[in-house]
């Protein structure tokens, strides 16, 4: 596996599925050209490029093209890397027949191909290390109550309140999320804000 600093964003689920067996990284799917109307997922993709900054795998043909446009226009520049799929036309397995423009997808695009883009874009890439940071984990999350218990569902929701996330933010996404960015101190004290926020609405 290969570590990626930056969040990925490519197209599909099956983009998504190839890239998780390549890269240790945060991936997000923009379901096509539902980008263009999902304001929470547009806000999380910001919320990402500040960050950590992100880096758009679309496919190369004409509707990969919009939707990475679409993101460099809701995003900042600078926090912006591209990495272009080169032209291979063929057929995806999953598929009883090409794409309208005949180019295969991400999905479709051998692994070291995909490696050699993620290089000549400058994506600084590393092996999957141990390191001394705490990393959260389900468990934490569990113990925070943050999932598992009677009022998790609530909690997580002030906690991505709190981190200026989307609110239907699946506990997966948010602990990868969290991973990314957070220290472990860090956390906990945006759980207990989250924690605070529940008891003052129950309190009213």
């Amino acid at each position: 596996m290969i570590k990626i600093k930056e969040a990925v964003i490519v197209e599909g689920k099956y983009d998504k599925i190839k890239l998780s067996g390549i890269l240790d990284a945060v991936i997000i799917e923009t379901d096509g050209f539902g980008i263009f109307k999902d304001k929470e997922k547009q806000k999380l993709i910001r919320f990402l490029a500040e960050k950590r900054g992100i880096i758009i795998m679309t496919d190369s043909d004409s509707a990969g093209f919009k939707i990475r446009s679409f993101i460099q226009n809701i995003t900042k520049s600078e926090s912006i890397k591209n990495v272009f799929m080169p032209d291979i036309y063929g057929k995806e397995k999953r598929k009883t027949e090409a794409s309208k423009e005949g180019k295969l997808g991400v999905e479709g695009i051998k692994k070291e191909i995909i490696l050699d883009a993620l290089e000549k874009a400058g994506v600084f890439c590393d092996e999957t290390q141990q390191t001394e940071r705490k990393e959260i984990t389900h468990t934490d999350f569990f113990e925070d109550n943050v999932s598992g218990g009677e009022n998790s569902s609530l909690i997580r929701k002030a906690l991505a309140k709190e981190l200026d996330l989307p609110e239907r933010i699946s506990s997966s996404s948010l602990l990868k999320l969290i991973n990314s960015y957070m220290t472990y101190d860090e956390y906990k004290k945006a759980v207990q804000k989250a924690k605070s926020r529940v008891d003052n609405v129950s309190e009213v």
